[in-house]
Order: C-alpha cells, then sequence, then structure tokens
C-alpha cells in the first residue's frame, strides 16, 4: 500500500514538473551595445507578450546603468562588460530606457 502510495505521488510530481515546463514560455533574445554612449540599436524590436531576456554589452571604457521605468528595469553593467536584463511579457508599444550615468544616452525597446 505504501509503495503504491509512493508511485502515484512521484507520478503527479513529475505531471506537474513537466505541465509546468510545457506552459512557461521562453524568453526572446535581445541585443544591445552601447559605445561612445549610444546604443545600438537605439530601436530594438521585440514580440508583444512575450518575456525577454535582453543582453546590454558595454563596450565603452566606463560604467553604465542600463534603465528603465517603463520596463522596471535597472542593472549596472561594468566597462567592457555585459549583462542580462529579464523583462515581463509586454503588450505592443514603445518602451523607453536609458544609460542613468549619462541621461543623453536613450533608446526605445518597440514591440509589436
Amino acid at each position: 500500500m505504501r509503495m503504491k502510495f509512493v508511485a502515484m505521488a512521484c507520478t503527479a510530481i513529475a505531471v506537474g514538473i513537466l505541465a509546468g515546463n510545457l506552459s512557461a514560455q521562453e524568453a526572446a533574445a535581445i541585443v544591445i551595445s552601447v559605445k561612445d554612449h549610444k546604443f545600438d540599436p537605439a530601436q530594438p524590436h521585440a514580440p508583444a507578450n512575450k518575456p525577454l531576456a535582453i543582453r546590454v554589452k558595454n563596450l565603452d571604457s566606463g560604467p553604465m546603468e542600463f534603465e528603465s521605468s517603463a520596463l522596471r528595469v535597472e542593472k549596472v553593467i561594468a566597462a567592457n562588460g555585459e549583462g542580462v536584463v529579464n523583462v515581463r511579457a509586454l503588450a505592443p508599444g514603445r518602451y523607453e530606457f536609458f544609460d542613468d550615468f549619462h541621461q543623453q544616452t536613450r533608446g526605445f525597446l518597440v514591440v509589436q
């Protein structure tokens, strides 16, 4: 009886894990570089209603802070370094981002 219960419990856990993995959305990957205090691309495009993984490459000799109030993110990226900013699924629109250490460095994420 106890072995039957353990087997049923393991099966239920496995089904739950598989169902969770099948329903999880894979994040769309976006790469943005910063060089001479300019984003490249300055207007990257992303799919709507899908989580995003934004890889920010800082090609400058000083640190930068990738920030966006609209995206609810901020991350300091070391000089000549890179980092990943994970963003929730977004509705279509334009979302501003900037380098908080150099306020003139700005761009827009275009979600379609």
